[in-house]
C-alpha cells in the first residue's frame, strides 16, 4: 500500500532540508515569460527551474567582469521632441511671469 500524502510530503521536506534546498520564486511579466519559453524551446529543456538553474551557473562561470554586462538592466533613453520642448519652455515662461506678478 502506498504511503499517505502527509508522510510523503514530510519525507520530501526532510530530504530538501538535509540537501539545503531553498525555494526561489520568480514573478515576471509576459515578455520575460516569453523569453524564458523561447530559451526552453531553443535548448529543448521542459522545466523552467532547470533553465533558470543552468543560466545562473553559466553566468557565474563567466566571472564578475564577463557576467556584469549581461546582468546590467537596460536603461531607457528619453528624447524630448522639439514640439514638447517648445511647450515646456512656454509653460515655464508663463509660470515665471505669474510668479513675478504675484510678488
Amino acid at each position: 500500500m502506498a504511503a499517505p500524502q502527509k508522510d510523503r510530503s514530510a519525507k520530501t521536506a526532510a530530504r530538501r532540508k538535509t540537501r539545503g534546498e531553498e525555494e526561489i520564486r520568480l514573478h515576471c511579466m509576459a515578455g520575460t515569460r516569453q523569453a524564458l519559453a523561447e530559451l526552453m524551446a531553443w535548448s529543448g529543456i521542459e522545466e523552467r527551474g532547470e533553465v533558470i538553474t543552468l543560466m545562473i551557473h553559466h553566468l557565474h562561470a563567466l566571472g564578475p567582469q564577463q557576467s556584469a554586462p549581461l546582468l546590467a538592466p537596460p536603461r531607457h533613453e528619453y528624447a524630448i521632441t522639439e514640439n514638447v520642448s517648445r511647450k515646456l519652455e512656454l509653460a515655464y515662461n508663463r509660470e515665471a511671469l505669474r510668479i513675478c506678478h504675484d510678488e
